[in-house]
């Protein structure tokens, strides 16, 4: 029985020993992180998250180190979406880049808490209810295809119901925060704008959860495999954004590689009765869909650039 739980319990020591040297050790006083920094982090968590698929080839076989491979793609490629909404909160709030790795860090916190909560429902509902899968499916559809057509113009994040509902029911300081989430004014305990933007991301995470999730279920119902690869996937976004926040306008593209997948693992789904994709054929799709939109937004920006210059 205890037998069960050790790779959950192994796992989950793992990942509190990188956060603690991650935390504690290299990030332990509030600074601005720069671009070297932020890539020897991401190729750290990469690096980690394959070593981790190795260990399951080794213990669990190619059919599972497949899945993860796969899930971990998914959730990465659908969770890079988020780099874009943390660029525009954090410009909309002023958040200085010395306080914005501490709110990733406890934003991503959370959102872990909550995705288990959506792993553990949604695993438990295509279990139960074999129709689930074609709600999954076509919620995925549709999302997809809205993603691919819908105009990318974001509303300010300071404007935003859920920002205005925390405001009224929240006391908040307008006094300088210096990194902190609460501060004291006149023996009283206020939140301050730090926290808002901490809230913002959550929710954000929350709503982003809906497509993911449903995604990575789509290739493997294991909640070991589900769960394993969407930590690894998040836990990197911190990293990542710091590396490509200033050459995000660049990948202007890279939403219709993201709304292909979501089409693809849609109908995926849908059509699970009549034919099961195979995850290598799974993985190969999902991997070319992100490069190809990747490649575009390079290539298209650089014939942008050249452009440019012929006519100034």
């Amino acid at each position: 029985m205890f037998q069960q739980y050790l790779p959950w319990i192994g796992f989950h020591v793992f990942i509190l020993i990188a956060l603690v040297i991650d935390l504690g050790i290299f990030h332990r006083d509030a600074h601005e992180v720069k671009f070297k920094e932020a890539l020897l982090w991401s190729g750290i968590w990469l690096s980690l998250a394959l070593f981790f698929n190795a260990g399951i080839y080794y213990f669990r076989g190619s059919e599972a180190a497949l899945e993860f491979l796969a899930g971990y793609l998914v959730e990465w490629s659908l969770s890079v979406d988020n780099l874009f909404v943390f660029l525009t909160v954090f410009s909309a709030f002023c958040v200085p880049h010395k306080h914005q790795h501490r709110v990733l860090f406890w934003g991503i916190l959370g959102a872990l808490v909550m995705r288990a909560g959506f792993i553990f429902l949604g695993i438990t509902a295509l279990q139960k209810f074999h129709w689930v899968m074609y709600v999954f499916g076509s919620f995925l559809l549709f999302t997809g295809i809205k993603l691919a057509i819908s105009d990318k113009n974001e509303e300010d994040p300071r404007n935003h119901w859920f920002v205005k509902l925390a405001r009224r029911w929240l006391p908040i300081s307008n006094c300088d925060h210096e990194g902190r989430f609460f501060v004291k004014e006149n023996g009283r305990t206020l939140g301050t704008s730090l926290l808002l933007v901490l809230l913002v991301i959550e929710m954000t995470d929350l709503i982003f959860a809906a497509d993911s999730i449903p995604a990575i279920l789509a290739i493997t119902e294991d909640p070991f495999i589900v769960y394993t690869s969407n930590v690894f996937a998040i836990l990197g976004l911190r990293s990542l954004y710091f590396a490509l926040a200033g050459v995000m306008s660049i990948f202007r593209y890279l939403r219709f590689g993201l709304a292909g997948i979501l089409v693809f693992v849609g109908a995926k789904l849908c059509l699970s009765d009549v034919y099961k994709v195979p995850v290598g054929t799974s993985l190969a799709v999902i991997a070319s869909l992100l490069a190809l939109s990747i490649l575009a937004s390079l290539v298209l920006a650089d014939s942008s650039k050249d452009q440019d210059k012929k006519n100034p």
